[in-house]
């Protein structure tokens, strides 16, 4: 249970589409900021995918777990960058139609640490 075995954790604020419930967003956010374990806050991927920035190459080198929005959406988004996902190590969470719950509890499951 070492931060080494973790797969990184990616969070998409969804700024421009703002297709995602503010509550949803914040409660995640808060919720990782609280645990304690390092994770990525991103601004907009569909805005980086259409820039191809390289930092989707980097998030898509490794095992990841990402909490954004619909998984097949996503994955396109990093496949039109030239930044495919494997789908062997990388998991994706959908904070559209999920709850905040749920997604941390994926995000966490050992827990927020106090």
């Amino acid at each position: 249970m070492t931060a080494s075995a973790s797969p990184r954790i990616v969070y998409c604020n969804c700024s421009f589409a703002r297709v995602l419930a503010p509550e949803v967003k914040t409660k995640v956010l808060e919720g990782l900021a609280a645990s304690g374990r390092s994770f990525d806050a991103v601004p907009d991927l569909c805005e980086m995918s259409a820039r191809k920035d390289p930092a989707l190459l980097q998030i898509a080198s490794g095992a990841v777990t990402i909490a954004a929005c619909f998984p097949r959406a996503v994955r396109w988004l990093f496949s039109a960058a030239g930044a495919p996902l494997d789908s062997e190590c990388s998991h994706i969470l959908n904070m559209r139609t999920d709850s905040a719950e749920k997604v941390l509890e994926s995000l966490l499951p050992g827990g927020l640490s106090e």
